[in-house]
């Protein structure tokens, strides 16, 4: 009658072990559920469609354009520079080849 008594005292302690891990599998899964509850990101709310604005659109483009003729004066400038320039150099070496062939 030992064993019996035995193994009924290991069943019964088996028993209360598995209802032990049971509810803290159960309480582990509720709070599972709860966080989970609580970190559900909400979807921003889309963005107000902006109308359309002719007087941007037209501002952007007098300023592109203005832009633009800036910088084409300011490429004229440069190449005239660039000629005046060059002509200097050839009216400067054509006087230096004159003094040094004594003239």
């Amino acid at each position: 009658m030992s064993d019996a008594l035995d193994k009924a005292t290991r069943d019964a302690v088996d028993a209360a072990d598995n209802t032990r891990q049971v509810e803290l599998i159960a309480a582990f899964l509720a709070a599972q559920q709860l966080l989970n509850a609580q970190q559900q990101p909400q979807q921003p709310a889309p963005a107000p469609r902006s109308e359309f604005d002719a007087k941007k659109w037209l501002t952007l483009g007098f300023l592109g354009i203005a832009g633009g003729l800036v910088a084409s004066l300011f490429a004229v400038a440069v190449a005239i520079g660039a000629v005046s320039v060059a002509i200097l150099a050839l009216v400067l070496r054509s006087i230096w080849h004159d003094v040094q062939k004594g003239r």
